[in-house]
């Protein structure tokens, strides 16, 4: 199969309406959410839920909806996650914070989908589309086990008696932790999705990951960080503490074999869900590069493409070189996210659209500081907002470094603990 670069009809759509929304609900109201950290924006959240349902889908999930089947019977390639990527590129050239606490399963209901039954995903995943907006999160990240997933401590005990697992444990950096577990009036019931072992002994292969309904006793929301970007999204420490949870809600076997299935389904889950991210980085850097050229023109500064670069001004290039940073970076997601429609193997692909999208933001958005001066540096326009908002890009659901990693395994054959 060969990749098509013209865009499919349901993407063009999607990317119309969407800019709709970034252009009047999200860009006027960037600054305040900024300013007034955890502020909850409900007008945008009751209508972004209103529109994914008419939508048929989730764009503020990192789950595909279920696609349709077409009319006329012919089987046509499957564009979910090519979808999600131009959403989430969109979502985030409006406000990447916004984005983040857009209704929907995010890594939540990703988690689902590569590692539930049938049955979990029709329980779990239907919530999305239910009266109320409704969040789900990921439970992954504790104090001692960031980059090293592997190091999880959170503990899984089943209980015979009552058939329940019974958890203990502390998450910290939980994206939408706080509107996914605590119950609030205006939101559905969401859940979140925690990681533990259930045999500390067997090392990777003993983890697992668990369905933790909102409200479940033994369960708190503890903290609230402060950041340096994506303010308006809610980044939380959860504590469990001999919380119950059904025996059905685990994702996966409940049985310790000498394999690491446990570990494969989390890393599963970031093939997946690493190019989407990484999605937001580019919108992120479309945004900023788009205001630099919008602003040089208003100076009367024109890019004059088709010169020889000796012929340009140093302003010229330096934009023609962001342009390239932003497209490559692109074109890598499109691919990672065509391969995981296509259900082949990305692990690569999608490592390296983390890493190149990761790297691509931080420096336009730096250099469109830089460009613009006084005016970059100042509150008045949002290139320094941009600036803080793109280095989390590089940060979370996998640091360079360890994606760093995962492409040098996967290009030179190395194990992880062959090269580490």
């Amino acid at each position: 199969m060969t990749i098509e670069f013209e865009t499919p009809k349901p993407i063009e759509n999607a990317r119309f309406m969407l800019q709709t929304v970034a252009d009047n609900m999200m860009r006027p109201i960037s600054r305040e959410m900024d300013e007034n950290e955890h502020q909850i924006p409900f007008s945008y959240i009751e209508f972004m839920h209103s529109a994914m349902k008419a939508m048929g889908g989730m764009a503020g999930s990192l789950a595909p909806s279920e696609e349709k089947k077409p009319e006329d019977g012919k089987k046509r390639p499957s564009i979910g996650y090519q979808l999600l990527a131009n959403q989430l590129e969109m979502l985030s050239w409006g406000d990447v914070g916004m984005y983040l606490i857009t209704p929907g399963g995010g890594l939540g209901a990703a988690a689902v989908q590569a590692a539930g039954t049938t049955e979990q995903k029709a329980k779990f995943l239907a919530r999305f589309s239910a009266e109320k907006p409704t969040f789900a999160a990921m439970c992954m990240t504790e104090p001692q086990a960031g980059s090293d997933t592997s190091a999880i401590r959170a503990r899984a005990i089943l209980d015979e008696a009552t058939n329940e697992w019974v958890i203990s444990g502390e998450k910290i950096f939980v994206t939408a932790g706080e509107k996914s577990f605590n119950e609030h009036v205006e939101f559905g019931k969401g859940f979140i999705v925690v990681w533990a072992t259930i045999d500390p002994s067997a090392g990777r292969s003993g983890m697992r990951s668990f369905v933790v309904e909102a409200g479940t006793p033994g369960v708190k929301v503890t903290k609230l960080e402060h950041k340096m970007g994506i303010r308006v999204s809610d980044t939380a420490v959860i504590t469990l503490d001999n919380a119950r949870v059904p025996f059905e809600n685990i994702l996966g076997s409940p049985t310790v074999e000498k394999t690491t299935t446990g570990f494969k389904g989390a890393m599963a889950t970031f093939d997946a869900t690493r190019p989407l991210v990484a999605a937001t980085g580019v919108g992120v850097a479309r945004a900023a590069l788009e205001e630099v050229k919008k602003m040089l023109a208003e100076q009367g500064v024109e890019i004059r493409y088709g010169l020889p670069r000796q012929k340009l001004t140093s302003i010229e290039r330096d934009v023609m070189d962001m342009e390239i940073l932003y497209k490559s970076a692109w074109l890598m997601v499109l691919k990672a996210v065509w391969m995981a429609d296509n259900k082949q193997p990305n692990a690569l692909e999608s490592s390296m659209s983390k890493v190149r999208a990761g790297d691509i933001v931080t420096k336009i958005t730096q250099k469109a500081v830089e460009m613009m001066g006084p005016l970059g540096y100042s509150r008045e326009y949002l290139l320094e907002k941009w600036f803080r908002d793109a280095k989390i890009t590089d940060i979370y659901e996998g640091t360079g470094q360890i994606n760093r990693l995962v492409v040098a395994r996967q290009v030179l054959g190395y194990s992880g603990a062959e090269l580490r």
